[in-house]
């Protein structure tokens, strides 16, 4: 039981020990902070779309722009941020750049996890 030492809660050598198992089996400061940016990537609504629209395979940068309705510097913007997060891939194909998803089973995943939040 945590106790009050001058006015303050403290836990107690128990929960000290607990607290110091959970923290050496948890990812360090640097894997958080991967994780966030990994999950920032998906933390918006064009990018989720991007994803989906790759779903069934690669698509050329103009399909994109067509599809989101967007200019090419902010269709642009998002593939770089996804590309960097690592969901997609891309080739050069003359001017065109071609996207795909570098694991088709990330939008299962995106799905599992919107799911079970609702």
């Amino acid at each position: 039981m945590a106790q009050k030492i001058n006015g303050k809660c403290r836990p107690d050598p128990e929960q000290i020990s607990r607290l110091q198992n959970i923290l050496s089996s948890i990812p360090s400061e640097e894997e958080f902070y991967q994780n966030s940016e990994i999950l920032k990537a998906l933390s918006d609504p064009t990018r989720l779309k991007i994803i989906y629209l790759l779903q069934e395979g690669e698509l050329c940068v103009c399909e994109i722009m067509h599809a989101l309705e967007k200019p090419q510097s902010t269709v642009s913007h998002h593939l770089n941020i996804l590309k960097n997060a690592g969901f997609i891939k891309w080739r050069k194909a003359g001017i065109w750049i071609h996207y795909q998803l570098s694991c088709p089973e990330i939008l299962e995943h995106i799905q599992e996890i919107t799911t079970m939040m609702k």
